[in-house]
């Protein structure tokens, strides 16, 4: 299979989809690799180390979206990009359709073959493609959460972790999953009083178990939020529901239990938010005050440290492309029930619940796309 893996141009995207590590072994497998010129540097990665991988470079993204029959991508195609994709292309990477109408009708259009990281599901129902990206994000969100509560920020002017006779930071987190788990520890690591909150009683009980004596669970209710959230310096938004919009915990009229100079970073951006308040910024300019709160929202968090998070995600993707490269995604997606979970779209249909009802769409059974599809060829 011809592979390509273009540049990602998302604002302040500094990821890249394939190592030359991942390139290698694309070509043990008999595969072609066609990388666009100067994809991997800002992660770290050279296009010499791309080409003694045994890479072909590509010096625009045109020529890659040409030339490939899978498209191997960090985050969903932005507008630009749809009129390079062609009919029965199939791309995989990290799409958050529920949260982007215009993206979920212009791969439809386009005809593409849309499987998403986030989707991708083990039989144990956890998410291996979202996992190592939400574990940056949940650490990351902590560690901006810090600086904003600085006072040049528009912060509180409160250090997380306290000093000896000052009382610590509180901090709140919704969501006791991956990003919420690892957000937590950050949190207690640095010294504050945190409160971390889920609707599952059997995950509250384990998280009272790993967490360290500064970490409190808290059953999540509207209730419980509210007074949480009133006490609060930081509020880390952790809220998932796989491939569908995230519901709002907090909402605008809330805004108003919280002191000025309060921080909240919704990590849930990417899926509509938690947090009704956010919508997504950029790394140029992630932040915004509303009600005196301010409001860290970026769609792509671990963008900013790139090194870290594209070795992280390739060492979960990898073993998926390779399967989709080797068998082709019909067949791939017929043998491994984890990567037919990911198909979101196909053949001009939606394939997966959560997008159908996101945008009130037709729902098609992936089982009858992929027979209806393999009947033909």
């Amino acid at each position: 299979m011809i592979i390509g893996i273009p540049k990602e141009i998302k604002n302040n995207e500094n990821r890249v989809a394939l190592t030359p590590a991942g390139v290698a072994e694309f070509k043990k497998h008999g595969h072609e690799v066609y990388v666009q010129a100067t994809a991997g540097e800002n992660s770290g990665f050279s296009d010499k180390a791309y080409a003694e991988a045994g890479a072909k470079l590509l010096p625009t993204i045109e020529d890659v979206y040409s030339i490939a029959e899978m498209i191997i991508k960090v985050k969903e195609p932005i507008a630009s990009e749809y009129p390079l994709i062609k009919k029965d292309q199939l791309l995989f990477t990290y799409f958050h359709f529920a949260s982007s109408e215009p993206l979920t009708h212009a791969m439809i259009e386009r005809g593409a073959v849309c499987l998403a990281y986030e989707t991708v599901e083990k039989i144990d129902r956890s998410l291996p493609l979202l996992v190592p990206m939400s574990e940056v994000a949940g650490r990351m969100s902590i560690q901006e959460g810090a600086k904003y509560l600085e006072k040049p920020m528009q912060g509180k002017g409160i250090l997380l972790g306290g000093v000896p006779g000052v009382p610590p930071a509180k901090v709140v987190v919704l969501g006791g999953g991956i990003v919420g788990t690892q957000a937590a520890k950050m949190a207690a690591g640095f010294g504050a009083k945190v409160t971390i909150m889920d609707v599952s009683l059997a995950r509250l009980r384990y998280l009272s178990d790993i967490m360290p004596a500064n970490v409190t669970t808290v059953m999540s209710n509207h209730y419980n939020i509210k007074e949480a959230i009133a006490e609060a310096d930081l509020v880390i938004g952790a809220v998932l529901i796989p491939g569908a919009k995230a519901p709002h915990l907090i909402t605008r009229d809330m805004l108003k239990l919280m002191s000025p100079g309060t921080v909240v970073v919704d990590v849930a951006v990417d899926q509509g938010g938690c947090i009704e308040t956010c919508t997504p910024t950029t790394h140029e300019n992630p932040t915004f005050v509303i009600d005196d709160i301010v409001h860290y929202c970026v769609a792509n968090m671990p963008g900013a440290v790139p090194y870290t998070s594209t070795l992280a995600l390739t060492n979960a993707t990898l073993p998926y492309a390779l399967q989709l490269a080797d068998k082709g995604w019909k067949k791939a997606c017929q043998d491994n029930e984890e990567l037919k979970k990911g198909l979101n779209v196909a053949d001009g249909k939606i394939v997966y619940r959560g997008v159908a009802e996101a945008w009130g769409l037709p729902l098609n059974e992936v089982e009858s796309v992929l027979h209806e599809t393999l009947a033909t060829v």
